[in-house]
């Protein structure tokens, strides 16, 4: 027999950490996943690391539910 799960459901929205996030995708892929880093210099390494084998590219600094620089920026995270 199956259970269902009972309760109310979640209803904020998840928002990202604050950080420097990168997304990663296999080639040939039209979806990838976001790493967060710590600080800028992680996220060279991290570049680095992952660009031989997927497609890489940085996708900017959140802050206080903010996107301050990269792609998204001035827009909120979630």
């Amino acid at each position: 027999m199956s259970q269902s799960k009972k309760g109310r459901p979640p209803t904020k929205k998840v928002g990202l950490k604050e950080g420097y996030y990168i997304e990663v995708k296999n080639k040939g892929s039209n979806s990838g996943i976001k790493l967060r880093k710590e600080n800028m210099m992680q996220v060279e390494m991290a570049i680095k690391q992952y660009e031989k084998i997927k497609i890489v590219a940085y996708v900017g600094q959140v802050k206080a539910g903010r996107w301050l620089d990269g792609k998204y920026k001035g827009q909120k995270t979630a």
